[in-house]
């Protein structure tokens, strides 16, 4: 048996080419769509690339396996499950529908497809054996069902998709695979499809895989016997869902556009540039915050590039304008990393690519230069004026303390709310330690808010001062 595991960090997703080393024929497992990485480690290995399937309908990426069945000519298999709201894919994708007891076969692997309802209702796990080596099963690729010390979370249909009042029942649902789940060998290895960091659970660890008799052992939620308690606590302290994951669901489930299809983005002047803005076009500022606070284009977005780019970048940019990126010359290959992850999210329309030396003659009365306000928390703490004070952390780090007064809107729902915020008041803006202030406070500068202070140090800064929290909702 051949398994390779495929990690992007900045989703924090995990996708899986698995083979037959006597056929050489291979499947690959929840792709995202940088399909070239699987054609090539394929043909690296001298292996084909037969059958291509995914654990369930993705809303942290767009998912790659529409795009890389049709490059590698394999057959696409996908979840047929049937639920109240309809078929999970659109049936036009000519994909092999799967249904609970099903098998794949890739030469001497088996793979049995398991319905694991719960993360989402169509959600399939695949046990695979080897019957090279043994009739029984080896391992298993869970998906967004069972992680490596927690499972998937049950609220994103409700929360990211919009299907009301269904959280409390796909937990129910969870409950029951789990517990169905848990009869299978201890033996059983678990490969789970994202790892810390991923918003589709809350205490994902960095361990790559586990085992099913481990996770009795450590994983909380195989470990609670009573449905009412397990739906309590797996609903309890999840965070507000990236707002671009509602798009994910939508594209995902018609079929997304193809890569190759994406056009390249242009090299842009300064005058590219402000023409693109006046016609109502984003450019997302790729530089470090620090260098962006000292100076940038009024109206710009900055999300720096690093771990968090796809989360912050799916939150803040909009899906329906064009899109232009401005990078750093120091770093040339931040441009080239931060488009590729804008694609990973389906942030296609980046007509244009420019450097900040390329603004060095910028003069643009209606988008100036200008830099973003620092306040330190002892400015803060000698008192704040008119000003409002917004904590864009998470619904979780605010109820376990917060600034007395503070107003809470998280970044990941900022874009969407910044309608309840006046533009004429003053803006204090914090978040745990400054780095997803640093993108609100751009955000609302664009939004065309006049006066906006980034909090150094934010809360921990606060808390390191020995001052007043309050605490809950």
């Amino acid at each position: 048996m051949l398994l390779h595991r495929l990690y992007d960090d900045g989703l924090a997703q995990a996708s899986y080419l698995l083979g037959c080393e006597k056929s050489r024929d291979v499947i690959v497992i929840d792709p995202n769509r940088d399909s070239d990485q699987y054609t090539r480690l394929a043909a690296s290995l001298g292996l084909r690339i037969v059958h291509v399937t995914e654990t369930h309908v993705h809303a942290d990426f767009v998912s790659g396996a529409l795009e890389l069945a049709g490059k590698a000519g394999a057959q696409l298999h996908l979840s047929g499950v049937k639920t109240e709201h309809g078929y999970a894919y659109d049936r036009a994708l000519g994909a092999r529908p799967l249904a609970d007891g099903d098998v794949l076969e890739v030469g001497m692997i088996r793979l049995e497809a398991a319905h694991t309802p719960g993360h989402t209702p169509e959600h399939m796990s695949f046990i695979v054996t080897d019957t090279a080596v043994s009739d029984m099963p080896v391992g298993a690729f869970t998906g967004d069902f069972l992680f490596v010390g927690d499972v998937g979370r049950p609220d994103l249909l409700e929360r990211a998709a919009g299907v009301r009042g269904t959280s409390r029942d796909a937990a129910r649902q969870l409950f029951n695979s789990l517990r169905a789940f848990a009869k299978r060998p201890d033996y059983l290895q678990i490969w789970p499809g994202h790892g810390a960091g991923s918003a589709c659970g809350k205490s994902l660890t960095s361990t790559p895989q586990s085992t099913l008799g481990y996770e009795k052992l450590s994983n909380w939620a195989l470990q609670v016997d009573d449905e009412s308690e397990f739906v309590r606590r797996v609903l309890e302290d999840q965070t507000e869902p990236p707002a671009y994951f509602a798009e994910m669901k939508k594209v995902n489930r018609t079929g997304p556009r193809r890569l190759e299809s994406v056009r390249a983005p242009a090299s842009a002047s300064a005058a590219d540039i402000a023409s693109a803005l006046r016609s109502g076009a984003v450019l997302i500022d790729a530089r470090p915050a620090v260098v962006y606070a000292r100076e940038h284009v009024r109206g710009s977005v900055n999300v720096p590039m690093g771990k968090s780019f796809t989360t912050w970048a799916g939150s803040v940019v909009p899906y329906d304008v064009p899109l232009y990126l401005l990078s750093d010359v120091a770093r040339p290959r931040l441009a080239a990393a931060a488009l590729h992850h804008l694609r990973l999210i389906g942030l296609d329309e980046v007509r244009g690519c420019t450097t900040w030396d390329e603004l060095a003659d910028w003069a643009d009365a209606e988008f100036p230069l200008v830099g973003t306000t620092q306040m330190s928390v002892d400015q803060l703490r000698l008192g704040a004026g008119a000003a409002r004070i917004l904590d864009v952390r998470n619904a979780v780090e605010w109820r376990e303390g917060h600034i007395p007064g503070a107003t809470h809107i998280s970044l990941a729902e900022l874009r969407q709310r910044v309608g309840e915020l006046d533009p004429n008041q003053p803006l204090i803006v914090h978040c745990q330690s400054g780095g997803r202030s640093a993108v609100a406070a751009s955000v609302l500068e664009a939004a065309g808010f006049g006066s906006v202070a980034n909090l150094s140090g934010g809360y921990v800064g606060w808390r390191k001062a020995g001052l007043a929290v309050e605490t809950g909702s």
